[in-house]
C-alpha cells in the first residue's frame, strides 16, 4: 500500500526529480489547517496509485530550500512532477475530486 512520503531538502533531488513514477510533492507547514486537511485527502487517496505515482510532502518550516526554488508562496502548494519536470500546479484548499482529476491526468500523461 502506498502512502505519503516524507522529504528533506537533501532528498529532494534524488527522491523527487529523480523518481521514474509521477510525483506529487505537498509543500505545508504545521501551522497551516488547510494543509491538515490536504494531508488527509493525500493519504486517502495514495493507495488506489500504488506502483504508479509517488505522493511526497515537504514541510517549508524544517525544509524551505526547495520551496524557494518552486516559488512557493501559499500554503498548501501542490507540484505535479514527470521526469523531474513540472506539469501542473495547485495552490489552496482543493476538492479530493479537483485533485484526483490532476492525479488522473499526470498519471495517464507518464503512462501514455
Amino acid at each position: 500500500m502506498s502512502e505519503v512520503n516524507h522529504v528533506t531538502d537533501s532528498e529532494f533531488e534524488k527522491t523527487i526529480l529523480g523518481a521514474p513514477l509521477p510525483v506529487i510533492v505537498d509543500f505545508w507547514a504545521p501551522w497551516c489547517a488547510p494543509c491538515k486537511a490536504l494531508a488527509t485527502i493525500l493519504e486517502k487517496i495514495a493507495a488506489p496509485y500504488d506502483g504508479r505515482l509517488l505522493i511526497a510532502d515537504v514541510n517549508i518550516d524544517e525544509n524551505p530550500e526547495w520551496a524557494m526554488k518552486y516559488g512557493v508562496q501559499g500554503l498548501p502548494t501542490m507540484l505535479f512532477i514527470n521526469k523531474g519536470e513540472v506539469k501542473d500546479r495547485l495552490v489552496g484548499t482543493l476538492s479530493a475530486q479537483d485533485i484526483q482529476t490532476k492525479i488522473d491526468a499526470l498519471v495517464s500523461q507518464a503512462e501514455a
